[in-house]
Parts: structure tokens; sequence; C-alpha cells
């Protein structure tokens, strides 16, 4: 693959090194820090002039500097004539304020793919946005990868009574995600109606289908503190399912989250790698992960020649 670089921001190296293997590149060299009063300062190693760019960072940890920091690395390759930059974002920040659903309510979501496109990106590589409509607030291109197929092989290959399952959506936001794998799977699907007082805190659920005597999958795209999904379990449960499993496309985990897993009833709660799980896989042995860098990997292949990526969306690259 001549003529391409790619490099890592500081959020999930792990990751883009995995990205960087399996392409069988060199990650570019880059070096980022801060100054003594918090700016951020990018210095990149090599000449990237008429190159196709790809720059890795995810939406985590310290998410304001990670944004930052990818604003600015997008914006010096591209002074520097590189011919394309794209941003692969796994984990897209600000995803879940993609409307105004109050009074002066932000649509932050929006504001960032303004500041991505302001930096210079010609191209956005993300995976399971939390409203597929944020990529209408691009004017340029986005690849919306999905996490559907490595779900489904994991399904398939870690849970024997996988043909007697319930796969379960904990809102009714999701259903349509938790469908199509019910609808591959050849299983039924059931949906919880949470109705919430204020963020992050869920008043009331109602269970939409049967799980009794079934092993409940809960599927979603994202948990952050994670009150929802254990709470979505203890009701699983209650209404008769043998096993729950949760499987997440990006694990965030702040606050509370990691006790309250440890503590719920959950077989396994499988994230992908798309935010690091290493820390909190040390403290909740509960927490699974399955790899996609092999997908980003192939997205970037694919875009870098010109290929359509569309059989991503419903297969897992070999």
């Amino acid at each position: 693959m001549p003529n391409i670089k790619i490099f890592s921001g500081s959020s999930h190296q792990d990751l883009s090194q995995k990205i960087a293997d399996r392409l069988g590149l060199e990650l570019g060299k880059v070096v980022t820090k801060k100054f003594s009063n918090q700016e951020t300062c990018v210095e990149i190693g090599e000449s990237v002039r008429g190159k196709d760019v790809y720059i890795v960072q995810s939406g985590c940890g310290e998410i304001n500097d990670s944004l930052m920091e990818l604003l600015i690395m997008i914006h010096a390759c591209k002074i520097a004539s590189a011919s394309r930059v794209s941003a692969v974002m796994p984990c897209f920040p600000y995803a879940r304020q993609d409307r105004k659903d109050k009074s002066r309510a932000p649509i932050s979501a929006k504001l960032v793919a303004n500041m991505l496109s302001t930096a210079g990106a010609d191209h956005i590589i993300t995976m399971d946005l939390h409203a597929s409509q944020i990529q209408g607030f691009f004017d340029i291109p986005v690849d919306n990868l999905c996490a559907e197929p490595v779900v489904l092989r994991w399904i398939q290959e870690n849970i024997s009574e996988w043909r007697d399952c319930t796969v379960v959506s904990p809102d009714a936001g999701g259903a349509k995600r938790v469908t199509s794998i019910a609808d591959y799977l050849n299983v039924d699907f059931a949906l919880i109606h949470k109705e919430r007082k204020q963020a992050n805190e869920v008043d009331r659920m109602v269970l939409v289908g049967d799980v009794k005597d079934r092993v409940a999958i809960l599927v979603d795209d994202m948990a952050d503190t994670c009150g929802t999904l254990c709470l979505a379990a203890d009701k699983l449960l209650s209404a008769g399912a043998t096993r729950v499993y949760a499987i997440l496309t990006h694990g965030i985990f702040s606050g509370p989250a990691v006790s309250r897993i440890n503590s719920a009833c959950f077989e396994a709660v499988v994230v992908t790698n798309t935010i690091p799980q290493e820390d909190k896989m040390k403290d909740c042995s509960k927490i699974r992960v399955i790899d996609i860098s092999m997908i980003l990997a192939e997205a970037i292949r694919r875009t870098h020649n010109g290929e359509s990526v569309t059989y991503l969306f419903s297969h897992v690259p070999l």
C-alpha cells in the first residue's frame, strides 16, 4: 500500500498498533505533549506531502483533550500538504448530544462535525454511531461501520444455547439493531421500555416479549454508568431468564459502572475494543473484549484503494 500514512493519537495506541500491524505498516512518527499551561502540542515527525493520511483517535479517556489533539493533528497534516486526511474515530465523541430535546439544549454532535470539517478532515471512519443521523451532520463522506458481524460470531462461538435465546434491547431506540441480530440468528427478540426522570436515572421499566426459561442477550451500542443495563438484567431474571449476557459496542464504564457490573447478575459483559478496557478488566472478571481492529484496518485498506466497504457490514474480514 504505497502513499499511505497511519498516525495514532494518544487515546488508544494499542488499537492503532493492531490496525497498523494488520495492514503491514509502521505507525507514523508523531509526538503529542502538553505545555505547562495544558495547551496541546503536536509534532508530526515525518513527511506527509501528497500522502493519504489516516489518524486513529477514539473518543474516550480525557475526551476533550483527545478531540482537541485530533483536530490539531488533522490541521497539522493538512497544512503539511497531505493529499487526503481521514479521521478514524472508533467511538465518536458527544454522539449522545445529537438532537435538541429541550429548550436551549446544544446539538454538540453537530458542533464536533463542524470542527472536524473546519480542521481539514476529508473523510470520517467511525463505528456504531449512537444516532445514525449524525452522518448527516457532515458535508464530507462518513463511513459508519458496524460491529454486528463480530457480535454474531461471538454469540455463535461462546453461547452454546444461542439457538434458543432471546435478543433483548434495553430501550426502544435499539429495537432496529436487536431485530437485525435476531433475524440473522432466527431467534425471538424482546425490548424493554424505560421511562427516565432525568439523564442517567431510570424511573421504571416494562419488558415487552418473552424470556422465560431462555438465555437473554442484551444488545446495545454503548453503556456508560451501566444503571440501565443492570436494571434491565434484573428485570430479565425476574421474568424467568436462565442467564443474562450483555453485548455492547462501546464500553465507556464511567463512575460506578464496574462495581455495578460486579454486583449484577451477568454471565458476561462483552464489549469491543473501540475503547481501551485493560484497566476495567483487572477490576471486573465479567468483562470480555472482542477485537474490531481488523474491521477498521480493512475499511482503511478499501478506502485507500477506492473499493466498496459494503462487505464489512455483513462479514468479518478474514
